[in-house]
């Protein structure tokens, strides 16, 4: 078994600063990236940013500039530094992993996190 556990969400007021984490632990293998998505009232999830395993990084064009991903991969965790927020980045957070499992010849990309709220007040 996997588990995704995301933490640090939370009511911010716009041009604030909110850090999430995102520690993955259980039977795994190998992780290749790790990353944010996120979904919004009435939206579809989309990406917010990903960073794999050697630290090359892709970043929504909607966060650019103000949203920084990293990750310590000894630790299996990644983190989203979101700065400036605005009232429109208010959705709900998941972490997902693109991972191997001990045991398993195969990649997947269906791992996920129970969803971290972040809401951003006018």
């Amino acid at each position: 078994q996997v588990q995704l556990v995301e933490s640090g969400g939370g009511l911010v007021q716009a041009g604030g600063s909110l850090r999430l984490s995102c520690a993955a632990s259980g039977s795994i293998l190998s992780i290749r990236s790790m990353g944010w998505y996120r979904q919004g009232p009435g939206k579809q999830r989309e990406l917010v940013a990903v960073i794999n395993s050697g630290g090359s990084t892709n970043i929504a064009d909607s966060v650019k500039g103000r949203f920084i991903i990293s990750r310590v991969n000894a630790q299996n965790t990644v983190y989203l530094q979101m700065n400036s927020l605005k009232p429109e980045d208010t959705a709900v957070y998941y972490c997902n992993a693109d991972l191997r499992e001990r045991g398993t010849y195969s990649w997947g990309r269906d791992y996920w996190g129970q969803g971290t709220q972040v809401t951003v007040s006018s």
